[in-house]
């Protein structure tokens, strides 16, 4: 039996990663120094105007800076090199992260709803003038920072996690325009507990896929897009590959997608000759870079014929 890779697949898959990883990390501190400007300002006039949307707004800051602190440590965790233990080193760090972000994200919305919903009974004064002008600056800063990370590559769950807090931030800044505008124009004091509430939403929405991308992968469910049966259908196309056992296909981290298999082949085939094919097939048709296939010789007749005596 032969255990055969892609040839040449485990380096540049790993070039590919080490790239991917220094521009986003490019990205994550430019979005950092960004953010840390945002949220002193952002505090300091939640406490003078006593706006809790101002405040919601500034929480979920604060979880932006440290989404990013945690991704800037997870990229460099993950370019560390794999050991005899850790054969994969630890790419997983990336997608850990990108859970632990999305989690942050439904905490922060549990708890500005919680303080909105309080505050609807009996809305404080807002200054709304100091409202309107922090949220005009706090979307700027957010529009600003998104824009950087957005530009980055997507697929890159890590960044991913660290964009979705910076998207729901701006979003939630356009929710503190509105409160400020309201209370400056109308001085209708509720509108700021529901702009919070709605900052809420919006930050609950964006954590959905943030939980449930990182758990498909560590569940080691297929790739997005992927379907084992109908891969193993495919492979069973090449000739001289009799049967397709055993398969798994599943993800190290974002872009590092691998598969595994048992192949029977025919009896008397060149093995190396059609594992080099699957290979191939697998990297063309599906971007598999990284394969194990363990190749079976099939059962001669005379030997099938005494076992089903």
């Amino acid at each position: 039996m032969a255990h055969a890779h892609a040839p040449g697949a485990r380096g540049g898959v790993s070039e590919t990663l080490d790239a991917r990883r220094a521009d986003s990390r490019r990205r994550m501190w430019i979005a950092l120094a960004i953010n840390l400007a945002l949220l002193g300002a952002t505090i300091v006039g939640g406490l003078i105007t006593g706006s809790l949307a101002l405040l919601a707004d500034a929480g979920h800051m604060l979880s932006d800076v440290a989404a990013i602190a945690l991704g800037l440590v997870a990229g460099g965790l993950a370019s560390l090199p794999g050991g005899p233990r850790r054969t994969f080193g630890y790419q997983r760090t990336e997608v850990i992260a990108a859970l632990a972000n999305g989690i942050a994200l439904v905490v922060i919305a549990v708890l500005v709803a919680v303080a909105a919903i309080d505050r609807l009974g009996d809305p404080p004064a807002v200054e709304g003038a100091g409202v309107l002008a922090l949220g005009l600056a706090g979307v700027a800063g957010n529009l600003a920072a998104t824009w950087v990370l957005a530009r980055g590559q997507r697929e890159d769950i890590n960044l991913e996690g660290v964009l979705r807090h910076s998207a729901a931030d701006a979003l939630g800044s356009l929710g503190v325009i509105v409160s400020g505008g309201v209370i400056l124009a109308t001085g209708w004091d509720p509108i700021d507990p529901i702009a919070g509430l709605a900052i809420a939403a919006l930050i609950l929405a964006s954590s959905a896929r943030l939980i449930s991308e990182p758990f498909d992968v560590l569940m080691e469910a297929a790739p997005a897009g992927m379907d084992a049966q109908e891969i193993a259908r495919e492979m069973g196309q090449i000739e001289n590959v009799r049967e397709v056992h055993d398969l798994h296909v599943w993800t190290v981290t974002a872009g590092f997608e691998t598969l595994a298999a048992h192949v029977v082949v025919a009896s008397g085939a060149d093995r190396g000759l059609v594992q080099r094919r699957l290979a191939v097939m697998l990297r063309e048709r599906y971007d598999l870079q990284h394969t194990t296939l363990q190749m079976e010789e099939e059962a001669p007749p005379e030997l099938l014929d005494v076992e089903g005596s």
